[in-house]
């Protein structure tokens, strides 16, 4: 990838007329999505596989912002991408898991081809493409999930997960990897800004799936594998990612933003 920036003398300004954009040295370059007619300050040009993306910088109006947003908890999950306190629930797109065996089909081609012949590279440019897929479906995933949470609800707690920690665990790894929980917590951190609304991220010690939602009672022992939660208690029962969503919106429990 390579930058450039507009309104020097040594750097012409960056003009485009909604279809095309002209950059120093490059001359006019058409796009593939329309962009609006406005000044231009700088812009970033990659490439990933075998597409040419073009990330540009200019000004627009601050969003309207909702009045009377709600609160909202939400946890993030492998199983469901995440589980809201209000009771909904978005699905993950497990996009790696379902391509999984095309690209190691892919890789295997990629080994077999000799190196430096033009099989080799084809065989290449082909996986490169699958990775991007990959990554890409998660990414629009997660960045129409975050869009939601941060434009909807004035304030959202999410719970403050060691995702290095995580991954250190080898059977959950690819799994924990493919949900893209660190890519989730950076978008809402700085959609939360865009749209003026609060990143409340809880305590990661915070017992969210072993405290009764109802009557308060904490049970100490709740293995992963148990995906329901009963109060011995109360009698409470409840889907165990939607109770802790409950506890974190409710919760009081040492926060940072």
């Amino acid at each position: 990838s390579f930058y450039l920036e507009s309104g020097t003398k040594a750097k012409p300004a960056i003009k485009n007329d909604g279809k095309r954009i002209k950059l120093p040295s490059i001359g006019w370059v058409r796009l593939a999505e329309p962009l609006p007619i406005t000044a231009t300050h700088n812009c970033v040009i990659s490439r990933q596989a075998d597409k040419w993306f073009i990330s540009v910088k200019y000004e627009v109006e601050k969003p309207p912002i909702l009045a009377d947003r709600p609160t909202i908890g939400v946890d993030v999950g492998i199983k469901e991408l995440a589980v809201c306190s209000n009771g909904e629930v978005f699905e993950n797109p497990k996009a790696y898991r379902r391509m999984s065996k095309r690209m190691k089909r892919l890789q295997r081609s990629v080994s077999r081809k000799l190196k430096g012949s033009n099989n080799r590279k084809k065989a290449v440019r082909k996986l490169a493409k699958l990775h991007a897929k990959v990554s890409n479906v998660r990414k629009d995933s997660i960045h129409k999930l975050t869009s939601y949470l941060a434009k909807n609800h004035s304030t959202v707690k999410i719970e403050d997960l060691h995702v290095k920690a995580f991954l250190k665990n080898h059977k959950l790894a690819g799994a924990i990897a493919d949900c893209g929980m660190y890519e989730f917590k950076r978008q809402l951190e700085y959609k939360t800004e865009k749209f003026r609304s609060e990143l409340i991220l809880v305590d990661r010690f915070f017992p969210s799936s072993q405290i009764c939602s109802n009557c308060g009672n904490h049970r100490h022992k709740m293995p992963l594998k148990n995906r329901v939660y009963i109060c011995p208690d109360c009698g409470y029962k409840a889907d165990r990612d939607l109770k802790c969503d409950s506890l974190l919106a409710e919760s009081r429990y040492p926060a940072r933003t």
